[in-house]
């Protein structure tokens, strides 16, 4: 068969014609589209062992068990585990020699009669590499950003049959991998913002370098890891959750960034929240420029500063947003609880350079108003003047002649407000003058935690 492969047709017919591969479709809720595709083209009883669509919820308890939320990742997990387990365990005998059995699922959230809600869904295969080995499974989470109902179904068919496609024939190449899950959907349809794997095949994968190529690829703007390394899809992460975020390269964590969190989480998350609101959250942020080493990704560092920061108890945090507005904007769409971002002086005075704003048709009023809509808050750092020894806060700052007044607003109406210090010895330097105290063999490590010791001595045997 020719490889070059023009259409998610010629996908569905390559897998089809591939009489190794095996398996059985399990679609509920919106999500009916994927074993069309392979119907639609020949040879489909090559491939498909069953196809079903329990679209009622009674339908699916009795399948596979009663659940709170029917569109997640633990009802995904579910459908594929019981597919999966009941082919083997009905054709293993028969034909477990000559198949490499799999089995997909989805549960999905589509656009409805009148409805504005978000629409999304869980993605899974569960499958083996080889003939008679163990299988391993792949979970993915997707946003359809389609209006329609018609349009989102037909992206969701694609992506389906990407997934099966990428899981036999790209495994071996990450990179590769999330490219071809996104072929022959058109950009702005879809975003891709989770993507797992998972048992013995993949022991040697690191979902955190997953979820970085999500944001490399520009899958999405951002992903997020908990303290214990498992990637999350972040609005289950952060649903009514308060969130206190630090934007920064943290190479190295320093003590001063604790100091940071430590003083911020004295004020913030501010009274009159919602009753039911969870606990708040600290992220550490570190925007994809930051992770960069000669134009390219240094991915060893990026695993240093992730372990640092885990071992710390943080959230981490990756973003393709340099701008905070936009990092305002993703922060948002995962939670309506108040967000505070944590900045030092010098990057509340960059907030005021028109460079951040010179695409948005409103200036820096646009960029200032899209990062103060709902409840997010600024809460800034001092910085001790090197040249005469003041101290700049919040309250002292001087933003530039033409939006003085501006700034005046955003301080006195709580949008902007000064943190304290808890040790002032440690505005004397910064995570630069600590790197290179450490590579010219100085004094260096009272300057940063017990956990950040190793980083700072490998990035410094790296240079």
């Amino acid at each position: 068969m020719n490889e070059n492969l023009n259409s998610p047709e010629d996908k569905a017919l390559k897998l089809n014609l591939d009489r190794s591969i095996y398996g059985t479709f399990a679609e509920i809720g919106a999500g009916q589209e994927v074993a069309n595709w392979f119907f639609r083209v020949s040879a489909t009883a090559g491939t498909v062992a069953k196809s079903i669509s329990a679209y009622d919820m009674t339908i699916s308890d009795a399948l596979y068990g009663k659940t709170k939320r029917y569109v997640s990742q633990e009802r995904v997990v579910d459908m594929v585990n019981y597919e999966y387990e009941l082919l083997e365990e009905r054709l293993n005998e028969s034909r477990g020699e000559e198949s490499r059995f799999f089995a997909f699922a989805n549960t999905v959230r589509a656009r409805g009669y009148n409805d504005t809600e978000e629409c999304h869904g869980w993605l899974a295969i569960r499958y083996q590499i080889q003939s008679n080995r163990p299988s391993g499974t792949i979970v993915l989470h997707v946003r359809l950003l389609d209006d329609e109902n018609v349009d989102q179904m037909e992206a969701l068919g694609i992506l389906g049959v990407n997934l099966i496609d990428a899981a036999y024939h790209h495994v071996g190449d990450l990179s590769d991998f999330i490219k071809s899950l996104a072929e022959f959907i058109a950009p702005g349809r879809v975003e891709i913002d989770m993507l797992k794997f998972l048992g013995e095949p993949f022991e040697m994968v690191d979902n955190r370098i997953c979820a970085l190529e999500l944001v490399r690829q520009e899958m999405t703007p951002a992903t997020v890891f908990m303290p214990d390394g498992e990637v999350v899809q972040a609005t289950e992460a952060f649903y009514k959750t308060p969130l206190l975020v630090l934007r920064g390269s943290f190479l190295p964590v320093t003590n001063l960034h604790l100091d940071m969190l430590s003083q911020a989480g004295k004020i913030f998350p501010p009274p009159g929240g919602s009753e039911d609101a969870r606990p708040c959250r600290e992220v550490c942020e570190v925007s994809l420029s930051n992770l960069l080493r000669d134009g390219e990704v240094d991915l060893l560092s990026f695993l240093d500063r992730a372990d640092t920061l885990q071992a710390l108890g943080k959230v981490v945090m990756v973003s393709n947003c340099p701008e905070f507005h936009r990092v305002a904007a993703t922060l948002r769409h995962y939670t309506r609880e108040p967000v505070g971002m944590i900045l030092s002086i010098g990057l509340l005075n960059e907030l005021f350079k028109e460079k951040w704003s010179e695409n948005l048709q409103g200036g820096i009023l646009e960029s200032f108003g899209r990062l103060f809509k709902n409840k997010l808050s600024l809460l800034v750092y001092p910085w001790r003047n090197r040249t005469g020894g003041a101290l700049v806060t919040a309250d002292n700052f001087n933003a530039p002649d033409h939006l003085f007044h501006l700034y005046k607003h955003f301080h006195q109406n709580g949008m902007i407000t000064d943190i304290g210090c808890g040790d002032e010895k440690l505005l004397e330097r910064t995570g630069r003058e600590i790197l290179k105290s450490a590579a010219d063999g100085g004094e260096w490590e009272e300057w940063v935690p017990e956990e950040a010791l190793a980083l700072v001595r490998c990035h410094c045997d790296s240079q």
